[in-house]
């Protein structure tokens, strides 16, 4: 679909109550369906400052294009839904993309990207009061842990809280955990080791006074056949994030790959991928997404 982004912004202006609106008539279904599997499409990372996917920097900074992008994903079978923050939700209610489709609302999105602050995650995106008000289904969460860090333990503790007030709900909570440390540089990086993921797993397993409604996403580590292993460390069920897969054709391949391993796991519910299905490295959008569903 084409997006027409003067009547979007028409609406904004003259009607913002029509966000409410659409929110309110919204057809929902269950977080599972049948097949007891999920495909989720992510589009939370423009809010931290992520803008870059496939080699271009700046690939996600066209609001319109991403929309289109994210339309024509959601409209393809087998795709349960999207995590994304409140402007990119409210601009796909008021387009109808969300009828009939699982939503997830993006909590913290205060670590901007090479920020000296990135390790104190803000909640600055959707309060479990939010996701309630406006019928949403889940809502997700960033847990980056660097020991040498004192802002990851301001972070941990509103995760925390953040999961105590999503259970009270009976709304559940997607935890994201990384072990991240900086390089030489000063840049985050995440520790994909088996280790590393595991330990991650361990905390956020956890967190808070009920992991009822908790699930887990979690990465894929660098050498896959020790996922087995790492995903034994919680009976929570988890879904598997992309992370940033690069820009040939080679790096896509190899990233289905490595996720068709992984899914057969038996707390491995599904998948939650972004940046490397709306910006392909052949451009196809449809076709990537295919083909991750067909991985399930």
């Amino acid at each position: 679909m084409t997006v027409d982004i003067s009547e979007l912004v028409r609406l904004r202006s003259r009607h913002p109550e029509a966000i409410a609106e659409a929110a309110a008539r919204r057809p929902r279904r269950p977080l599972l369906n049948s097949s007891g599997r999920l495909m989720i499409v992510a589009a939370d990372h423009p809010a931290r400052g992520a803008l870059g996917a496939g080699g271009r920097s700046m690939a996600m900074a066209n609001r319109a294009d991403l929309l289109e992008r994210l339309c024509l994903a959601l409209s393809r079978p087998g795709v349960d839904g999207v995590l994304a923050t409140a402007d990119i939700l409210d601009d796909l209610l008021l387009l109808g993309a969300l009828d009939g489709k699982v939503v997830l609302g993006s909590m913290n999105r205060g670590g901007l990207q090479g920020a000296s602050f990135e390790l104190d995650d803000r909640f600055t995106g959707h309060r479990p009061e939010d996701i309630e008000r406006l019928g949403f289904d889940a809502g997700k969460l960033l847990l980056r842990i660097d020991h040498d860090d004192p802002g990851s333990l301001t972070t941990l503790e509103s995760t925390a809280r953040a999961v105590d007030a999503m259970a009270a709900r009976k709304l559940p909570v997607f935890v994201e955990p990384f072990i991240s440390r900086r390089d030489e540089q000063g840049r985050l990086r995440n520790d994909l080791s088996a280790e590393a993921v595991t330990k991650s797993i361990a905390i956020a397993s956890g967190l808070g006074g009920s992991s009822a409604y908790t699930w887990l996403k979690v990465p894929v580590t660098d050498n896959p056949d020790d996922m087995a292993e790492v995903m034994a460390t919680s009976t929570l069920p988890a879904v598997l994030l992309g992370g940033e897969v690069g820009g040939s054709a080679e790096e896509q391949a190899g990233a289905y790959e490595k996720w068709r391993g992984a899914l057969q796991l038996p707390t491995v519910c599904g998948l939650v991928v972004g940046r490397s299905l709306l910006y392909p490295a052949d451009g196809d959008v449809a076709a990537a997404v295919d083909t991750a569903v067909g991985l399930l």
